[in-house]
């Protein structure tokens, strides 16, 4: 049975303040709460239906299928649902290797797929301007499919980050160079920008490097890239040009 103000709790995650008040997120479904629970998240409530058939943590409680369809923030509920400690960060980690920084990316789904695609590129790190959409946000979680498990996100000052960095910044701009013809470097920060937007005119100034994106159609073309497509096909081109180097 869940209680009321369990329900309460679990409604009011939806919105960023209470995310930050309560210091808690909310997981859905068997591989996001998964790779969550293996990535040693603990869980402070956990519900699921007798259809789950993942690891049960000792405070897990099991409910009906219309307790969770309340509980939910899914069209289609998918067997068990918790509520997680956010992780403690307490200083941000310098940049080092191959790392993302968003400016501005404001649809939970886009950030979700972003950092789905850092982790299958081996991108640890994920630098957030503060405009960025929250990550913990029911909507990116579940988008991530558990890879927000396995990637650090940070919200910091993105242009003093830029600043104060030695690696080459890296960023998509439709003025930029072709981004297969260009030298690409292992180690660097990739910006990627705004969906409507691109990157911010504050930003713009601190990218070393612009890429481009070419299309390959001879007349009318689509006028921009989806940011989290672009992310995939940038970071795949670095990661490529890498291989091809360490095997040279």
């Amino acid at each position: 049975m869940v209680s009321k103000n369990e329900m309460k709790l679990v409604r009011q995650l939806e919105m960023k303040k209470y995310r930050q008040k309560t210091g808690m997120f909310v997981a859905e479904g068997p591989k996001v709460v998964g790779d969550l629970l293996k990535c040693g998240f603990q869980p402070r409530l956990f519900f699921a239906t007798s259809e789950y058939g993942g690891s049960l943590p000792t405070n897990a409680r099991t409910v009906g299928a219309d307790e969770l369809q309340r509980l939910s923030f899914l069209q289609h509920p998918q067997q068990v649902l918790a509520v997680f400690q956010l992780p403690v960060q307490e200083l941000v980690p310098a940049p080092c290797g191959l790392c993302l920084a968003l400016d501005g990316v404001q649809d939970p789904g886009n950030l979700g797929t972003i950092i789905r695609i850092a982790d299958w590129f081996g991108i640890k790190v994920i630098y957030c301007s503060r405009d960025t959409v929250d990550a913990w946000n029911p909507k990116v979680v579940q988008a991530t499919m558990g890879s927000i498990a396995r990637v650090t996100i940070c919200y910091v000052e993105l242009s003093d980050l830029l600043r104060s960095t030695d690696l080459p910044v890296y960023g998509t701009l439709l003025n930029g160079e072709n981004l297969y013809s260009q030298e690409l470097t292992a180690d660097g920060i990739i910006v990627m920008g705004n969906e409507g937007n691109g990157i911010s005119t504050e930003i713009r100034p601190l990218v070393g490097r612009r890429l481009f994106i070419p299309s390959y159609h001879p007349a009318d073309t689509a006028e921009s890239l989806n940011v989290a497509i672009a992310t995939a096909i940038t970071c795949a081109e670095f990661r490529r040009r890498q291989t091809t180097n360490e095997t040279n």
